[in-house]
């Protein structure tokens, strides 16, 4: 027996995969965008944060550098002094709106470790709870995201201020 779930978010993925050549960055891309619109949560000089559109679980975020670069020793001592101000300040808003019990932070450095954007470094801060891998996940391969991705924006964006 097959069963089936719907998914309907992931059309929007699937078919935007061809409106960007490949060589077209989503990272450089996004901060040409309004912070609403490209889910950007918080912008410094030289580094952002933005929510996932693609999350892992409802808040995962990631932080990058405006500046196209591809490995950790690449971004400057004040590019990584930024994301690294991002990324804690991420934690205590992401705290503050939906009181996770933990966080996983993480790099995917490269397209075999998993990078989807494997030629801009970022990071991704996930926030985790106990109980959070269930029969979806552990049986279904699916992960249920109990809030829409519009209204975690407001809320972690609400906690930044």
């Amino acid at each position: 027996m097959l069963d089936h779930l719907w998914a309907g978010w992931r059309s929007a993925y699937v078919t935007s995969i061809d409106d960007h050549p490949e060589s077209s960055c989503l990272f450089c891309r996004l901060p040409e965008e309004a912070d609403e619109d490209g889910l950007i949560l918080e912008r410094s000089s030289l580094a952002y944060s933005v929510l996932n559109r693609y999350p892992y679980t409802t808040g995962h975020l990631m932080v990058t550098t405006n500046r196209h670069v591809a490995g950790l020793s690449d971004p400057t001592t004040e590019e990584r002094s930024q994301m690294w101000s991002l990324i804690v300040r991420a934690e205590a808003a992401l705290t503050a709106a939906m009181r996770p019990s933990g966080f996983n932070l993480g790099a995917n450095l490269g397209r075999v470790a998993g990078a989807g954007v494997p030629d801009h470094v970022h990071f991704h801060l996930v926030p985790r709870w106990s109980g959070d891998t269930n029969f979806m996940t552990a049986t279904g391969g699916t992960r249920v995201l109990p809030e829409a991705l519009e209204e975690t924006w407001a809320n972690v964006r609400a906690a930044l201020e």
